[in-house]
């Protein structure tokens, strides 16, 4: 397994070994000593996936009070997966990491907890698998909405489909200030 490190602390892009021969591949999707060796330590207990259509646009989400890591793949189609630090405490606040996933070049994407994650759909459709370390709790999900224009991501051109929720999603400063009034 070849794995990347990126400018966020934690998240790593990976790319799986692939035995192929005449039959067809075989991955090893996650084996626990490779990627507790890679740094990956966290168990898994949750394991989701989505499929959908191009130009559906999901993010950017997280939870709070009990962060998920993620480690995101996909076996159909391709995606821009974005990763954003939004800890105003780290050196890397409002920095970025983006990625295609695809089928083809088969990486794997590390989110530690902590980090707001989403992804486009560039295919017709695309098929996402999610392993998290921490269960979904719909009381505990939050998010930034992803053309913040203070995180200027580069998102590839498109007229992204966004769920009723997405839409909504607050700008990083005004989730911020949300958070600080919780306190």
């Amino acid at each position: 397994m070849q794995v990347r490190t990126t400018l966020l602390a934690g998240v790593k892009i990976l790319t799986p070994k692939v035995h192929a021969d005449t039959r067809g591949i075989l991955i090893e999707q996650y084996h626990q000593q490779r990627y507790q060796e890679a740094g990956i330590d966290s168990p898994f207990v949750q394991f989701n996936y989505t499929q959908s259509k191009e130009n559906v646009l999901r993010g950017l989400h997280l939870q709070l009070k009990r962060p998920q890591g993620k480690l995101v793949f996909v076996t159909q189609g391709c995606i821009f997966d974005v990763v954003v630090d939004i800890n105003p405490q780290s050196p890397t606040f409002m920095q970025h990491v983006s990625v295609y996933l695809s089928a083809d070049n088969r990486r794997q994407l590390w989110v530690p907890p902590g980090y707001a994650h989403g992804f486009l759909v560039l295919s017709t459709q695309a098929q996402c698998h999610y392993f998290f370390t921490e269960h979904y709790d719909p009381a505990d999900q939050a998010g930034i909405y992803y053309q913040d224009p203070q995180l200027a991501i580069p998102w590839p051109k498109a007229t992204p489909i966004l769920s009723a929720r997405d839409q909504q999603l607050p700008s990083l400063q005004q989730f911020l200030q949300q958070q600080n009034q919780k306190v």
